[in-house]
């Protein structure tokens, strides 16, 4: 039983012992039920997810999420590359300064 159920549970307990007998668990645990049944249906409404194409509407939603995340991580591994790259090159620049390569060239000709 996940935490949310046994939290479920442990409420419908606790309705059933304030009524004090007044109303008969079967009745009890039936308006819970359908009072929680009514709140989810107003909830999916409120979000527009209440009609056949919902299920097809979330399933879109995650392969949009799931595109957006492959192409931030695309980006920034592009970056990561570019930015390894930049650094190689200026290290290469600065070694062929450092050992004078720009002279031999010069000298070559």
């Amino acid at each position: 039983m996940s935490p949310a159920q046994s939290s479920a549970e442990a409420l419908l307990a606790q309705l059933l012992k304030q009524s004090n007998g007044g109303m008969d668990p079967i009745t009890m645990r039936a308006m819970v039920e359908e009072a929680s049944q009514s709140g989810a249906h107003r909830a999916l409404a409120s979000l527009g997810l209440d009609d056949d194409n919902a299920r097809r509407d979330m399933d879109e939603l995650r392969q949009l999420l799931s595109a957006w995340r492959d192409a931030k991580r695309s980006a920034w591994q592009a970056v990561i590359a570019w930015a390894v790259r930049i650094f190689l090159a200026c290290l290469l620049i600065g070694l062929a300064v450092r050992l004078d390569l720009a002279g031999l060239i010069h000298a070559a000709r």
